[in-house]
C-alpha cells in the first residue's frame, strides 16, 4: 500500500479545527480530501484512538492522537483550544460517521467557535442520511432522533410525542433493543405504516428491509443474525388523513374496559374506520400496561 506523505499542518489553514467525516464501515468510503487532511494534520482528536489508529493505518497516515470522547469531551476541549492558539490545525474524527451526530464532538466545536477559531467541515459518510436514501419514502423531508431512551416507557413517551409528525423519522437503536423498539414504533404509530430496517450499513453483513411495522418484529425474529449490528429504522411519516392517534386510544381504552379484546378492536374498527391490524396492536399494548 503506498503511503501517504504527513506533510507539515503548516499546508493546512492555521488555528482551524476540521470536522472529518470518516467511514461508517467500508474503508473505501472516505473522500480524498478527507485523507489528504488527516495526513496533514499534525493532531487529530478521536473518539477512541485504537478505532482511529487502525484507520490511519489502513492509509499509512502518522500523526499525534488526541482522546476526545463523551466522558472527557470538556476537559479535552481545553487542550485542542491551547493548541489553536499556537497556530496548529486538529482534525476532529469519531470511530464512525460525522463527529456531532450521535457522536461526541459538539462540545469541543462549540468551544472553538466561542473561542473564535475557524470550524471547517468535511462532509462524508453519514448512516442516517444512507438509509433514508434507500428507503424509498415520498415525504420531502426527514426528522433525525439518533437514539430513543433505552428504558421502555420513556421510549414509548418519546414516539407518542412524534406519531403525528408528517416527516420520515430517522432513529438509531442498539441490537438488543431493536425487537423491542419495533413493537414500540408499532404500537405507538400504527402497524400499517412502512419501516426501513437498516443493518451493518456498508459492512459486510449489510441488510436493508421495508415491510409495515407490524410485520417487523416478526421479520427480525425469523433470523438470529437480523438482530446483530448497528441499525437505523426510518419510519414513514404520518398519513395527514388518518384517524386522530388520541382518538384512537380513548376508544380503544373505553371499549376494552367492557369487552374482550377481539371484540374491543372489532367495534373500534367501525365507530374510528382505522385499521383493523394498527387498532389490535394498540389494543394488545395496552392490555400489556
Amino acid at each position: 500500500m503506498t503511503t501517504v506523505a504527513h506533510d507539515s499542518p503548516q499546508n493546512l489553514d492555521r488555528a482551524t479545527l476540521y470536522v472529518v467525516a470518516t467511514p461508517i464501515g467500508n474503508l473505501s468510503d472516505i473522500s480524498a480530501r478527507a485523507i489528504e487532511t488527516l495526513s496533514r494534520a499534525g493532531h487529530i482528536a478521536a473518539e477512541d484512538t485504537r478505532v482511529t489508529q487502525r484507520l490511519l493505518d489502513h492509509y499509512g497516515i502518522s500523526a499525534r492522537l488526541i482522546a476526545v470522547h463523551e466522558h472527557n469531551e470538556q476537559r479535552a476541549a481545553g487542550e485542542i483550544l491551547a493548541l489553536l492558539a499556537t497556530g496548529a490545525s486538529v482534525a476532529l474524527v469519531s470511530d464512525a460517521g460525522t463527529p456531532g451526530i450521535s457522536d461526541p464532538g459538539a462540545r469541543l466545536v462549540a468551544a472553538a467557535h466561542a473561542a473564535g477559531y475557524r470550524v471547517c467541515p468535511l462532509p462524508g459518510a453519514n448512516a442516517a442520511a444512507a438509509a433514508v436514501s434507500a428507503s424509498g419514502f415520498l415525504s420531502p423531508h426527514f426528522l433525525f432522533y439518533g437514539f430513543l431512551p433505552a428504558r421502555a416507557s420513556a421510549r414509548r413517551e418519546a414516539l407518542s410525542a412524534l406519531a403525528a409528525q408528517p416527516h420520515t423519522l430517522v432513529f438509531y437503536e442498539a441490537p438488543h433493543r431493536v425487537a423491542e423498539c419495533v413493537v414500540d414504533l408499532a404500537a405507538t404509530m400504527g402497524g400499517g405504516r412502512r419501516v426501513l430496517v437498516a443493518r451493518e450499513l456498508t459492512k459486510l453483513f449489510e441488510e436493508t428491509h421495508v415491510c409495515a411495522l407490524s410485520d417487523a418484529p416478526e421479520w427480525l425474529a425469523a433470523n438470529a443474525h437480523r438482530t446483530k449490528g448497528e441499525f437505523v429504522l426510518v419510519v414513514e411519516g404520518a398519513d395527514a388523513t388518518a384517524p386522530d392517534e388520541a382518538a384512537l386510544d380513548n376508544t380503544l381504552a373505553v371499549l376494552l374496559e367492557e369487552l374482550p379484546l377481539k371484540q374491543a378492536v372489532a367495534l373500534a374498527v367501525k365507530i374510528t374506520g382505522g385499521s383493523r391490524n394498527d387498532l389490535y396492536q394498540r389494543a394488545l399494548a395496552k392490555k400489556g400496561e
